[in-house]
């Protein structure tokens, strides 16, 4: 039971990694707070974890206030944040990329998760807690079309680093992690699409990526997710300003 007690936020909950850092946290003994846009996502994952549904917009200043009001009014303490909310950028060369699509990618992938942070700190504070944030193996390559994706990814890298040295003499860590590939709904479909485009099996495209990875697999959304708890957990008490590459060995950092 790595979080017995503590009260997890997780924002930017969506049917994937979020929705698993939901469940394994309150596997692991903690009462959740769910966060995103989509009331019908968040109503599942309350019935699956008994947790506190907060519809929230993270771009929105007031409504991430709200967000951590009703937290701090329902339990009475804030441990941990884990922040997923991204938005993919334009996938686009960096020399023709529109520039305004790329600001408003950084309003969702770098301010969102900055914004949540603060309106958090008094109570991650009073807590001694701890902020995880869901970042990219992006970071790693510089892979075209993938600039300015990696360029609010790096960012947010930077965010959270700085954010270790503001908050670390205060008691609050803060970490990221970095999964590459995630075996799920979203990327079976682009799989599959592929494969017929191609006219091969499925199993063939998976295998195809998963020969760039040590373990010729792909990760799963709970294996990231447990990933993330144990950076949230007292057992990654000495661990902050780090960020944690979950990618079966694609890359290594």
């Amino acid at each position: 039971m790595l979080l017995d007690g503590k009260v997890v936020v997780v924002a930017g909950v969506g049917p994937g990694l979020g929705a698993s850092v939901a469940v394994r946290a309150a596997g692991q003994g903690a009462s959740v707070v769910l966060a995103a846009r989509t009331p019908e996502i968040l109503n599942d994952l309350a019935a699956k974890t008994g947790g506190l549904a907060v519809p929230t917009d993270l771009t929105d200043d007031a409504a991430v206030r709200r967000l951590a009001e009703a937290a701090t009014d329902r339990f009475g303490r804030i441990d941990v944040l884990v922040h997923n909310a991204f938005v993919m950028p334009p996938m686009q060369s960096l020399g023709r990329v529109d520039l305004a699509e790329v600001g408003t990618s950084f309003e969702v992938n770098v301010l969102a998760a900055l914004r949540t942070i603060r309106h958090l700190t008094p109570a991650l504070i009073a807590a001694r807690g701890a902020v995880v944030v869901v970042n990219s193996a992006v970071l790693r390559h510089s892979r075209r079309p993938f600039g300015p994706y990696r360029l609010t990814k790096a960012a947010l890298l930077a965010a959270t680093q700085n954010l270790a040295s503001e908050l670390g003499p205060k008691g609050v860590r803060v970490n990221s992690i970095a999964p590459g590939w995630i075996w799920a709904d979203q990327l079976r479909g682009w799989f599959e699409f592929q494969a017929a485009q191609r006219g091969v099996p499925a199993r063939q495209v998976y295998d195809e990526v998963a020969a760039s990875t040590d373990l010729r697999r792909l990760p799963e959304p709970d294996e990231i997710a447990d990933a993330v708890l144990f950076l949230a957990s007292d057992m990654a008490r000495g661990i902050t300003g780090a960020c944690l590459d979950v990618n079966c060995g694609e890359f290594h950092h």
